[in-house]
């Protein structure tokens, strides 16, 4: 079996390169922006409108850009563009200071910075399974690239204050465009036409993205929606309950790198493991773990507590993700890859949107006993999964 980086610029090479980058955005803001909106006078509720727009405009776009995606001579052409146009975006937040001005740009930044992982992330899995290689292994960079992001770069928040937030931003959108044109071509050459492959009739017709949502199907991948919405709130609402509930600064960057962590060293393990556990399996463990994890948050642990807590993100995203990526890969076509994981993505930003709006006004209220929310779309995601297995029971590791 070949090894992801089994020779110089293997096309798994340029792919970890680029999945390094992928979630660098997302780790600044997630220490940044928060604060950063709150020093501008912009409180919590608002703050979650902030972030719930980029959500809803994610949920409206994310099968469009899938679909295109697919239909495009290969992925690599629709990462550049992406990658081009989330580097271009942030560049207004520099002369906005109130809360239309901000919730517009951010918008078109987080938007299309949003576009971008669902893409590389079909291509990903399709090219590696082509090649034999690990998916695992490459995906798990852009996890590093996240602990880089939220712990390594988060540390400018002492040193900078959040108002290096902007500068910080762009710098890394910027960056990753550029490594966008280094991307390897992912699709499997067209064949070549022949008098044994010119018959329409033996040409296998691409299926439908329709044809697959079933309820069986679906399912699992509203339980994984549920949990990760939660997941979504921790990147939005954190850092800046954790900085009112009295935690040093000094503690928040770390706090966010830890469970990037956890997810990294599962990412780079699991192709020891991952091979003997169903991917709805991976999704059950995914919803238990954001039940465990985020019950305990809500009674504003000391925090130690919280070091073990977001080691759970590990599970409650990155066994959970695997699952999606894997269950979607076993039950769907290549032709459709994008688009069916830009139906995932999809109702990923439908569960967040809602989360982010609603956790807003219950910060408002009750402080950190707002991650109760998180207890009840945990449960919610478990009785998913079970129903899904007793509608369509696994036959094997593809389940």
């Amino acid at each position: 079996m070949l090894s992801a980086f089994s020779r110089p610029a293997s096309p798994e090479l340029r792919a970890s390169v680029f999945q390094f980058t992928v979630y660098i955005p997302g780790g600044v803001a997630s220490v940044f922006l928060g604060i950063w909106l709150n020093e501008h006078g912009i409180p919590a509720d608002q703050i979650g409108i902030i972030n719930a727009l980029p959500t809803l405009c994610l949920l409206l776009l994310n099968i469009v850009v899938g679909r295109i995606a697919d239909k495009a001579d290969d992925w690599r052409t629709a990462l550049i563009v992406i990658s081009l146009a989330s580097a271009l975006a942030p560049l207004p937040l520099f002369f906005v200071s109130e809360f239309w001005g901000i919730l517009l740009i951010w918008a078109l930044c987080a938007t299309s910075n949003g576009l971008v992982a669902p893409v590389i992330d079909a291509a990903t899995v399709r090219m590696t399974r082509r090649n034999g290689t690990d998916f695992g292994t490459v995906r798990a960079w852009a996890t590093v690239g996240y602990v880089f992001a939220a712990a390594g770069l988060g540390l400018f928040l002492n040193v900078l204050g959040s108002g290096a937030f902007v500068a910080l931003y762009v710098v890394t959108v910027v960056v990753r465009a550029a490594l966008a044109y280094l991307l390897p071509r992912f699709r499997t050459p067209a064949p070549e036409m022949t008098l044994a492959n010119s018959d329409p009739a033996l040409v296998a017709q691409p299926s439908r993205l329709r044809d697959s949502l079933q309820p069986w199907f679906v399912l699992p991948l509203l339980a994984f929606a549920l949990v990760n919405s939660s997941n979504a709130l921790i990147g939005s609402f954190g850092a800046l309950l954790w900085h009112e509930n009295g935690i040093p600064s000094f503690f928040l960057g770390p706090l966010l790198g830890i469970a990037a962590v956890g997810e990294a060293i599962l990412m780079f393990a699991w192709r020891r493991f991952g091979g003997r556990v169903t991917a709805r399996n991976m999704i059950l463990v995914a919803a238990l773990a954001g039940l465990v994890r985020f019950t305990i948050m809500a009674f504003n642990p000391p925090v130690q507590v919280l070091f073990f807590t977001q080691l759970l993100h590990a599970f409650s995203f990155g066994m959970g993700y695997f699952g999606v990526v894997h269950f979607i890969a076993n039950w769907t076509n290549e032709a459709n890859a994008a688009e069916a994981q830009g139906f995932a993505n999809m109702l990923n930003m439908a569960t967040a949107m809602l989360a982010l709006i609603a956790f807003g006004v219950l910060v408002e209220h009750f402080g950190a006993y707002a991650f109760f929310y998180s207890t009840v779309t945990s449960l919610l995601a478990i009785g998913c999964v079970l129903l899904s297995l007793k509608l369509r029971p696994p036959k094997s590791l593809a389940g």
